[in-house]
């Protein structure tokens, strides 16, 4: 059974991605890692376990980076709310994480499973990137890393060119790309354009049972922020779609291999992933950049999920 780490600033596009994962039966989710990024620290650590026991697994929940390496702290309340998961009402406190930290745990089990382990990054690289810094040995100790994170095409969903987890720690991110690990990356294009739920896509998952419920309510400021901010009918699950990929490599549409740069000093394009599709920089490819995605694959696994 693929063995799995989950790193996520949990939100509500973020829960559903655990919902995906803690509810397949062929993967063996070992921790999940919490950052700060969407919400502070403390808040995702808490929206993590809430999905955790909603899903009734026991997976550990650790809290990692509180902060960005060098930035002041951008966070993603306008996009989820002010509890980060749609501001509906539910109890999201008094959990308690486990023990250790984030960082430490990356790099400890890295260690006792090597070549064995998919890493998931949700959110901001930022724990990732630590961990590299303080173990880098564990760059190579990884099966995959599969990653939501900046964009294939260039179109940012923060600025004109950044993705948010990307553009609120461009330098952690410039810190993985560099890194060697096997990275495989999601863009913001590729839920834009093939991981968005209608209206009535929301209706028929919330139809689903009680974690379909879940996995559409929480949605509700995201819809808003859409509407109005990133102009789509419903919304989009850059995380869920990430974590598709993870669980099936099928989902992923059309992958392509090619050199992949973090812009972290730019005026106008600080956290843009910059994607040399044409070869023009000769550096050799050390991303695989998911294009696109299969959109009735993604939604079948996601009504399994909430029909659980």
């Amino acid at each position: 059974m693929p063995r799995m780490i989950i790193d996520t600033d949990t939100a509500s596009d973020d829960a559903v991605a655990l919902v995906l994962a803690l509810t397949a039966a062929d993967v063996d989710v070992l921790a999940i890692t919490v950052v700060a990024g969407n919400v502070p620290l403390e808040m995702g650590v808490q929206n993590a376990i809430y999905t955790r026991d909603l899903c009734r697994s026991t997976v550990p929940v650790h809290a990692g980076a509180d902060r960005p390496l060098l930035r002041e702290q951008v966070l993603a309340h306008d996009v989820h709310g002010a509890d980060g998961m749609g501001d509906i009402g539910l109890p999201l406190t008094g959990g308690e994480p486990a023990p250790d930290h984030a960082v430490d745990v990356l790099i400890e089990l890295a260690r006792r499973y090597p070549g064995e382990i998919t890493l998931v990054t949700l959110g901001p690289l930022t724990n990732v990137a630590l961990a590299l810094r303080k173990a880098p040995d564990i760059a190579g100790l990884f099966d995959r890393v599969v990653m939501m994170a900046g964009t294939g095409d260039g179109t940012g969903n923060v600025t004109p060119a950044a993705e948010f987890n990307v553009y609120v720690d461009p330098e952690a991110a410039d810190v993985v790309f560099r890194s060697g690990m096997p990275l495989e990356m999601v863009g913001w294009d590729v839920s834009r354009n093939d991981a968005t739920l209608t209206p009535a896509d929301a209706e028929e998952l919330a139809a689903l049972g009680p974690l379909g419920e879940f996995c559409a309510g929480i949605q509700r400021q995201l819809i808003e922020f859409c509407r109005t901010v990133t102009h789509i009918d419903g919304f989009d699950l850059p995380d869920p779609v990430t974590m598709a990929v993870a669980i099936d490599p099928g989902v992923a549409a059309r992958v392509v291999h090619r050199p992949v740069a973090v812009e972290t000093t730019g005026t106008q394009t600080a956290g843009m992933t910059v994607v040399d599709h044409l070869g023009v920089t000769d550096r050799p490819a050390n991303v695989h950049v998911v294009l696109a995605a299969d959109r009735a694959r993604f939604l079948s696994m996601l009504h399994r999920a909430c029909a659980r």
